[in-house]
């Protein structure tokens, strides 16, 4: 199973006696405006020169998914269909907004099932990404290639000097490793052999001699990569995860955890007809780093651990026209939550155990496995809150959170690093350390679905190393209105285009509707639709099917029946 990987290593790192092979950088196609369609499915690409294709996930595509661009303050529209052959979820990482929207494990998406959450941008313009969140299958579906970038766009961004022509000086990088069989074939492993950007093998990319911006996401199921170049230029790391910093940062060095997204400005300009390469200098992680960690045997052996390694070889040409030349001395401001407006201050661990029938350490949060069922805190609307997250691990662990950005206040009692002071949703928690981290929870109050916060190596998330908060809304508590209250008719029934609900009642609230076909089979969700305007049902079959209403007041469940004509 090994034999086709250690090949793949030993090229990837040689750079002795070999002219390396070099495969063309993908760069995922784009999708902008206000709806989007995203269709999940199985699907099968030639990730591997040669040999037999891989059987792969992907998003309206053979893996990986486009990107998507977000304009601050507009509705987007999401037609997410599962044609996988199980059930998923797609989280909107780093996005704020509902969590009936959010895509966690609690919005499960059966097979064949259109879901079609919205929600106003309200996120900083930055770099975000898309991924399934299926409790216990999160590694699997990810392994498979199933995710996507989100850059938003704002104003402020937009009036500044930074190169932002997609695929040309602004490259999007999506950094992780995989394992393949002999047979080509992806082995859901949390360590992989072979390097993978933008799920390509050996990538290379031209470039123009200016400055050029690489947006990059860490998406490995475990492990982290200390970002260098070859010949230790510095970069300049503009964006956290959830938007821009102060000021440009200078580093040669930053090492990047699973989950966590950066933005880097790297200045080319005097570079024109040489190649430069990207690297992971892992030998230099400790062993308690993912990545780092070296393992004799085991399902955690790997070719690439504690090794220095190429991430992406840079050609560079010619500079285009209206070229970005200079790295800006400043960026934005920064309103940083206080710690003095804090409400309270929430305490939580991470600890090592063992339980039976996990291989190795099971990593918890609070002593606790996951339980979908039990809610782990109530956070009221608008509190702001500082976070301290004491780790007794032997293991270092990115931890996230859902619903918001927030700005980390201490590592071990120091301040953060200047290029982790900006707006974050993974804070990388050492081990044996404390880190605080504070954040506003002011908006979506919903005492339905909670959000989730966790580790984001995939399989200690899957394993259970995951809690959950729902935002209350302290001052109303739910209605008492009774069931009567919010009864309800479809027309026209029989319909074939538009369906409409007539209420005998005035201001009704609709939290979610389910369409259900004659088996009682979940072929569309709708949480907190537009109602008003009409369900769309031409897209449906003909036949019998049953529309399922959640009132938003009393979270009453009622279900009438409609005819598809």
């Amino acid at each position: 199973m090994r034999k086709i990987s250690l090949l793949f290593g030993l090229i990837l790192t040689s750079t002795i006696g070999l002219k390396a092979q070099y495969n063309n950088l993908f760069i995922p196609d784009t999708l902008s405006g206000t709806e989007f369609n995203l269709n999940i499915k199985d699907t099968f690409a030639q990730v591997v020169a040669s040999g037999n294709q891989t059987i792969t996930g992907g998003i309206n595509g053979k893996f990986w998914g486009p990107t998507l661009f977000f304009n601050k303050g507009e509705v987007v529209h999401m037609n997410v269909k599962n044609n996988l052959n199980d059930s998923t979820t797609l989280h909107w990482h780093g996005m704020h907004l509902p969590a009936v929207m959010d895509g966690g494990p609690h919005q499960i998406i059966p097979p064949g099932t259109l879901w079609q959450p919205f929600w106003k941008v309200e996120n900083l313009a930055a770099t975000y990404w898309y991924h399934p969140h299926l409790h216990e299958m999160t590694m699997e579906q990810i392994t498979k290639g199933i995710g996507g970038l989100i850059i938003v766009r704002d104003s402020v961004e937009s009036a500044l000097p930074l190169p932002r022509t997609y695929g040309i000086d602004d490259i999007p990088l999506v950094l992780t490793d995989r394992d393949f069989g002999t047979d080509n074939q992806l082995v859901e492993v949390p360590y992989g052999d072979s390097m993978l950007t933008n799920f390509t093998l050996r990538a290379q990319y031209n470039v123009p001699a200016q400055v050029v911006r690489f947006r990059v996401l860490n998406g490995a199921i475990e492990r982290s990569y200390n970002l260098g170049f070859s010949d230790s230029r510095n970069f300049y790391v503009i964006a956290s995860d959830g938007g821009l910093l102060t000021a440009p940062v200078a580093l040669n060095r930053y090492v990047i955890h699973a989950g966590e997204r950066i933005e880097i400005l790297v200045d080319c300009s005097a570079d024109s007809g040489k190649s430069i390469d990207l690297k992971a200098y892992n030998s230099t992680l400790a062993q308690n780093v993912a990545g780092g960690d070296v393992f004799p045997n085991g399902p955690f052996v790997n070719y690439l651990a504690r090794k220095d390694f190429n991430i992406l070889h840079l050609n560079i040409g010619a500079a285009t026209s209206n070229a970005i030349t200079q790295i800006p001395t400043s960026l934005v401001s920064i309103t940083p939550h206080l710690a003095a407006n804090a409400n309270l201050t929430r305490y939580l661990t991470i600890n090592d155990t063992n339980i039976a029938g996990i291989t190795g350490a099971a990593f918890l949060i609070n002593h606790k496995l996951f339980d979908i069922n039990y809610n782990n805190y109530d956070v009221p609307l608008n509190n702001t809150e500082i976070w301290e997250i004491k780790s007794t691990s032997n293991f270092g662990h990115p931890f996230h959170i859902h619903d918001v950005e927030f700005n980390i206040l201490s590592v071990n009692g120091a301040a953060p690093a200047a290029a982790q002071a900006g707006w974050k949703d993974v804070v990388f928690v050492p081990a044996q350390t404390t880190v605080k981290f504070i954040a506003k929870f002011d908006d979506f109050a919903d005492a339905l679905h909670p959000f989730m916060y966790h580790c984001h190596i995939s399989l200690h998330e899957d394993e259970g190393m995951m809690g959950q908060f729902i935002v209350t809304e302290t001052s109303t508590g739910l209605s008492k209105t009774t069931a009567e209250s919010h009864d309800f008719s479809l027309y026209p029934n029989p319909g074939k285009d538009k369906l409409f609900i007539a209420f005998n009642e005035s201001n009704p609230s609709v939290y979610y509707i389910s369409i259900l076909n004659i088996t009682g089979k979940a072929v569309r969700m709708l949480p907190q639709p537009e109602w008003q305007n009409g369900i769309d049902i031409s897209t449906l079959s003909s036949g019998v099917y049953f529309l399922q209403l959640t009132d938003g007041k009393t979270k009453i469940v009622t279900t009438k029946k409609f005819i598809k004509d």
